[in-house]
């Protein structure tokens, strides 16, 4: 029996890209194809499976309720670049810095 459960109409999904192990790539399209689902909803289903069982993120998320999604307006606005990274014509996306071809 699949440990995921049936699809629910209705909710609101946003774009994310990602990068996966090659290993995890591969299970996840098996275990979509398993399922007869898409590879997004098979995601979705595990990650509201695997967080639902970890009771200290539980609790934590309880006092932590503020979105921790980054505003894709901040990360790409040239105005959010320090005048040291927008001379160098550096520019931060996220975690990681990319240079800017001039």
């Amino acid at each position: 029996m699949p440990l995921i459960k049936p699809r629910t109409r209705g909710k609101q999904l946003v774009k994310h890209r990602t990068r996966l192990d090659c290993e995890n790539n591969e299970t996840l399209y098996a275990y979509a194809q398993f399922l007869s689902e898409s590879t997004e909803y098979v995601l979705n289903q595990v990650i509201d499976t695997v967080l639902a069982r970890d009771k200290e993120f539980i609790k934590w998320r309880e006092s932590h309720q503020g979105s921790y999604v980054p505003r894709t307006k901040d990360r790409l606005s040239r105005k959010n670049i320090g005048p040291r990274r927008a001379q160098a014509g550096v520019v931060s996306s996220g975690d990681s810095v990319t240079a800017i071809d001039r």
